[in-house]
C-alpha cells in the first residue's frame, strides 16, 4: 500500500460521504433528526435543533478538517500494515 494514495482515497470518500450527508440534511431534516436519534440509541437531539441558513463556511471548514485528518488517518494506517505486514 502507498501510504500517500491511500490517504488521499480515504480523503475524498470521507469527504463526498460528508457532503451527501449534510445535503441530506439541507433536503430533508426532520427524517434526518429521527434517524440520528434513533442510531444514537434514542438519544433527542430535537433542543439542540436552531433554526438558521445553511453555511457554505462551516460546511467548507468541515470537510476541510474532516478530510485533512482522514488523509492523515489513511497515510498512517497504510504505512503502520506495510510495517506489521512484513
Amino acid at each position: 500500500m502507498t501510504p500517500f494514495r491511500t490517504g488521499i482515497a480515504l480523503a475524498v470518500t470521507v469527504g463526498v460521504f460528508y457532503a451527501l450527508c449534510a445535503l441530506v440534511w439541507a433536503l430533508a431534516p426532520g427524517p434526518f433528526l429521527g434517524f440520528m436519534n434513533n442510531l444514537f440509541h434514542g438519544m433527542n437531539f430535537n433542543s439542540m435543533v436552531q433554526p438558521r441558513p445553511f453555511g457554505w463556511q462551516g460546511f467548507l471548514t468541515a470537510l476541510l478538517v474532516l478530510s485533512t485528518w482522514a488523509l492523515l488517518a489513511g497515510a498512517f494506517f497504510a504505512w503502520l500494515l506495510n510495517r506489521i505486514t512484513r
